[in-house]
């Protein structure tokens, strides 16, 4: 188990595949944790150094004081980066993630060989939608958690895939039971709070974005509005609600690492 010390706590992660290859960050959604990539790493640790890390207020990272901002998890990664002295790393995330790494694209780019963000947008949801959430889970705090992961099975994929793979689901959506009450209200601000709608055409490094067709969370137009916005973006999509990477699996990686293989 490895953690880098940052000023306020331990950040948690995991570096994986061939020493010296490029290194490719991994970031995760909003409720889970490092273990949400499990799915790419076979694959992406034949061609990449992967590092993997739980966000602040997730997995076993640092839970400190609410709330947090993008940019506050955006420097977490840049912390990250620089304890591991790695100059320059491709960066794909997802969700939350994918704030993160358009935080990164528009304000630390010269970091950034490629950028991929995944069933995201460039501004997620509204204050209505995540200020009950934040006060329930504060009030409730495990037993909200446990009501939020019953309920993001829906969101997190399509019917037809929780049916036929039961033990995926369960081990996906069990992370956000097990999540910090207090670390996910303290994400689910910095979600709320981000807005990167007028900044997006600074982003120059080569981005690739994934959406899911049946995505209710992160629907297909906010993907679409990020590839406009930022000059020569590639755009796939696949049939997968919020969390494509684990529905799509290996098509998903497969159109990764054909990205970030390309010249």
């Amino acid at each position: 188990m490895a953690f880098v010390q940052l000023a306020d706590g331990e950040l948690h992660y995991q570096i994986e595949g061939p020493q010296g290859a490029p290194v490719l960050v991994l970031s995760n959604s909003l409720g889970t944790n490092l273990h949400m990539w499990d799915a790419q790493m076979p694959a992406f640790t034949e061609h990449f150094r992967v590092l993997r890390f739980d966000t602040r207020g997730h997995g076993q990272s640092l839970v400190t004081p609410g709330p947090y901002s993008i940019e506050q998890l955006g420097h977490d990664v840049l912390a990250l980066l620089a304890a591991l002295h790695i100059e320059r790393a491709h960066f794909c995330g997802l969700s939350m993630g994918g704030l993160i790494g358009q935080w990164l694209g528009i304000n630390a780019g010269q970091r950034l060989h490629k950028l991929i963000v995944c069933n995201t947008a460039a501004k997620i949801g509204d204050p209505s939608v995540w200020n009950p959430r934040i006060k329930t889970v504060l009030r409730d705090g495990a037993a909200a958690m446990v009501a939020l992961r019953d309920a993001s099975i829906a969101r997190w994929f399509t019917p037809d895939f929780s049916t036929a793979n039961p033990a995926t689901a369960k081990q996906i959506t069990d992370m956000l039971a097990a999540t910090s009450p207090e670390g996910y209200a303290a994400n689910c601000a910095a979600v709320r709070d981000a807005d990167f709608r007028d900044q997006l055409a600074s982003i120059s490094a080569p981005l690739l974005v994934i959406s899911g067709t049946e995505d209710a969370v992160t629907p297909p137009s906010g993907g679409h509005f990020i590839q406009a916005h930022v000059r020569g973006a590639q755009y796939a999509e696949f049939y997968a609600a919020h969390l494509s990477n684990v529905q799509a699996g290996a098509a998903f990686s497969e159109r990764v690492l054909t990205f970030l293989q390309a010249d």
